[in-house]
């Protein structure tokens, strides 16, 4: 379970016209930054709940293109330093022949791919990433009904979020609607990154045989991600982005959003 604080806090409520003050204590989720090295050269910095910081790490290399597989991961571990008494560094040795140079995704290109503000045309940005991985070859589609059901399953997997409020969530189903794995993070690309990081750790990648389903919107960094990691069917409980839509029609990814209270919107370009 994600850790959490307790914290003094002064709550108000209103009584008629007049306002009441009281003392009490809330659980917050914790953030806390961790560095991520390759070869003990610092690749970035990243703001998490801290918790598993592995799966973290093995699914941003992933679904940013550094690795590919499980082989190409030889260790990734916390340091072994006195000044980082809290944990909040990891580096990682890659495998012969892997390289985080010009060919991957994380690289001096990162902003063109990962961000939604990169300043270049929508379209060209689609054609570069479906360039670097290709479009989905194994499409598939999850019905309505196996959608609707997933919401509420994974509320009740979020003991973190049931306690604070303020982390997102991803879990992959399979196609009967088993949950097979939830992660909480105060960042929502972290808590994708955790759990197909848990899939790439069990030597399990690609994802084509899953539902992603995240608790909030589904920005194109998201589809992106996904994508990578192959992934056919993408719902989110928020909004997507008009560029997450056109690359998940340009992947071949059925990609569902607002599924919340009984409805859903299908974004696909053909709805099986």
């Amino acid at each position: 379970m994600p850790p959490t604080r307790r914290l003094s806090v002064t709550r108000v409520t209103t009584e008629g016209q007049a306002s009441v003050r009281a003392l009490g204590e809330d659980e917050v989720a914790v953030e806390e930054p961790l560095e991520l090295r390759v070869e003990g050269e610092s690749l970035l910095v990243t703001m998490r709940t801290p918790g598993h910081d592995v799966e973290l790490a093995a699914g941003l290399l992933y679904t940013e293109g550094v690795i590919d597989g499980a082989d190409d991961l030889v260790a990734v571990a916390h340091i072994d330093d006195p000044a980082d008494a809290r944990g909040n560094t990891l580096d990682t040795r890659l495998a012969g022949g892997v390289r985080r140079g010009e060919t991957t995704l994380l690289s001096s290109q990162r902003a063109m791919f990962a961000s939604s503000a990169c300043g270049i045309c929508g379209g060209a940005t689609v054609d570069r990433v479906l360039g670097r991985v290709g479009p989905l070859t194994t499409p598939r589609r999850a019905s309505p009904e196996l959608l609707l059901s997933l919401p509420a399953r994974m509320r009740e997997a979020q003991a973190s979020f049931a306690k604070t409020g303020g982390l997102h969530a991803a879990a992959l189903f399979d196609f009967d609607g088993v949950l097979e794995v939830l992660r909480e993070d105060i960042g929502r690309h972290n808590a994708v990154d955790k759990v197909l990081g848990w899939r790439l750790l069990r030597d399990e990648v690609p994802v084509d045989d899953r539902v992603l389903l995240v608790s909030g919107r589904a920005g194109f960094e998201l589809v992106q991600k996904a994508i990578v990691a192959r992934v056919p069917v993408m719902a989110a409980i928020g909004a997507p982005s008009s560029l997450a839509v056109d690359l998940a029609r340009a992947a071949g990814m059925q990609l569902v959003g607002f599924l919340r209270d009984g409805r859903l919107n299908d974004y696909s370009a053909t709805i099986g």
